[in-house]
């Protein structure tokens, strides 16, 4: 009796393998959307100063240089071709960041109904767009998503329904996105307060923060939102809830 020819390759090391898959990861190439202002713009500072290279989805290019597609995300065919052609720019995806977002105040009866369901289709659907085009490469790479909800994902305020709804809406599609990509993608849910950003800009008086509201830095949100980008393999943070401290829609 013969013995079998021994294998071309070495059986691996199970404590180098280890080691290699609980080293901090780098955040690589990462699409973000709404990456041209807010707290997307600052998302992309904080993957640059991290070593990564972030590719942009937005209606205007980013004022920082970094390379960008233009897209509508309500039309979310456009949005799936959109991170195709991202990915091309950069040489593949290792994470998403879905940070763009739009809010449309007022009574329901109020609010033009195209424009309330322009809220929908840019915070929900076209969130679930660019994951949905995004995915199988993630998958390839056992990559990262990072989706953006609000304190007024998980409690709902007057006046808000467009925001709450889509918003509540992202949280519920992400818990389902994360059981059903466990172990292949790393998915986080970020539940964010209100931030210093052009976000209120376009709102009527009665509905902008007043000069003593208390809101985050959009940087100390970004640098939570790399945290998460760069846990390493089989490592995951769920869900970040991520306020300044006096906070008044959380908890």
């Amino acid at each position: 009796m013969t013995s079998a020819a021994a294998s071309p390759v070495p059986a691996a090391d199970p404590e180098a393998t280890r080691a290699a898959d609980t080293q901090r990861r780098g955040p690589g190439h990462v699409l973000v959307t709404g990456g041209s202002s807010g707290l997307g713009a600052a998302v992309c500072e904080a993957v640059v100063a991290a070593g990564g290279t972030p590719v942009v989805l937005d209606v205007k290019a980013p004022d920082a240089g970094h390379a960008f597609v233009e897209v509508d995300l309500s039309d979310t065919r456009a949005a799936e071709t959109a991170v195709g052609r991202a990915s091309e720019q950069v040489g593949g995806l290792d994470a998403v960041v879905t940070a763009a977002g739009i809010d449309r105040c007022g009574r329901l009866v109020d609010v033009d109904a195209a424009e309330w369901e322009r809220v929908i289709a840019v915070n929900l659907l076209g969130t679930a767009a660019v994951v949905r085009a995004a995915l199988p490469e993630l998958e390839s790479r056992r990559g990262k998503v990072v989706t953006v909800s609000s304190t007024l994902g998980v409690k709902a305020v007057s006046d808000a329904t467009a925001y709450c709804a889509s918003k509540f809406g992202v949280v519920g599609f992400t818990r389902a996105l994360a059981a059903e990509t466990a172990g292949r993608v790393g998915v986080t849910l970020l539940i964010p307060g209100g931030m210093w950003t052009h976000f209120f800009d376009d709102r009527p008086d009665q509905y902008k923060p007043g000069a003593d509201a208390k809101l985050n830095d959009p940087a100390q949100t970004a640098d939570a939102v790399l945290y998460a980008l760069t846990r390493p393999a089989g490592s995951e943070v769920r869900e970040l809830v991520v306020t300044s401290s006096e906070e008044g829609s959380y908890p």
